[in-house]
């Protein structure tokens, strides 16, 4: 759906994801508050991607449900026609899955349903060779982090409280000279964000990035346009843990040059519970 790539496309190239789990790895918040007062952009930067790079396989033990607004305007701003979508994501085999519960009110249809479980036994019982697939998969679309502290030039504007935890307030711009890597290096060049990252633990509180050129993406030769944004807020679970709280999309774009596309996304998370081992193991 291209509505679902477009937020996915937005996302990678603002380096955030629908989750962020910023705590690292044997390091303490004590730890990290002792040196943030000599920490310059670009080192804070780089603590909270290698911290997200660690853990978003974490993110892997949660189920949590997530509410998607699905919005088409027309050129007014004017609601032409919206889908709501309620699923519930649990862990499965070390991944994620998502199971309808809802759409526009209403329960799955009986061919919903069937595939749903379907899909559901088939990732149950995968095959060795299958799982390596698929891990090769999710490593190539996480792979654009590893180019985000390349890709940018970030500056520390100020610190801000955000509901109630002091943050750094840090500025990315597109750095000049870039030479772009992966799928989505060359978007990189196109887009500007800020960010508000906690000061205890690195977890990025807010964010809030814009497409500053058009660009292509995709199958169907679609340009997002200039103007396109997003906005992520992030809350903790526990003591450690940042997960996405609301995350809005509102983008433009236009197909093989002739349709446009003017979208509002929404999409909200809550009922966040982790699952030690996942509900389910392969028995392979």
């Amino acid at each position: 759906m291209l509505t679902k790539s477009l937020m996915r496309v937005v996302l990678a190239i603002l380096a955030v994801s629908s989750a962020i789990f910023a705590q690292t790895a044997g390091s303490s918040p004590a730890q990290f508050q002792n040196h943030s007062n000599v920490l310059d952009a670009h080192q804070i930067l780089k603590l909270s991607v290698a911290a997200t790079k660690r853990n978003w396989q974490a993110r892997d033990q949660y189920a949590y449900t997530e509410r998607d607004e699905d919005r088409r305007l027309n050129s007014l701003g004017q609601v032409k026609s919206e889908n709501i979508d309620l699923t519930r994501t649990i862990p499965v085999n070390g991944a994620r899955f998502a199971q309808i519960v809802e759409h526009n009110g209403h329960p799955p249809s009986a061919e919903e349903q069937r595939k749903s479980d379907e899909d559901l036994e088939e990732l149950k019982h995968e095959t060795p060779m299958e799982r390596t697939i698929r891990l090769g998969k999710e490593r190539e679309n996480r792979s654009f982090l590893d180019q985000v502290l390349h890709a940018f030039d970030f500056q520390l504007i100020g610190e801000e409280v955000v509901d109630g935890r002091l943050a750094y307030v840090v500025q990315a711009t597109p750095h000049v000279g870039y030479q772009a890597h992966g799928k989505y290096g060359k978007m990189f060049s196109k887009v500007e964000g800020k960010l508000w990252v906690d000061k205890e633990d690195f977890g990025w509180i807010k964010v809030d990035g814009q497409v500053t050129q058009a660009f292509s993406m995709g199958l169907f030769v679609a340009r997002v346009q200039r103007g396109s944004h997003i906005s992520l807020e992030e809350m903790r679970v526990g003591h450690d843990v940042w997960v996405p709280n609301r995350l809005e999309v509102r983008a433009s774009a236009r197909i093989l040059c002739l349709k446009s596309l003017n979208i509002d996304r929404i999409l909200t998370y809550s009922d966040y519970h982790r699952v030690m081992d996942g509900p389910y193991s392969s028995s392979r």
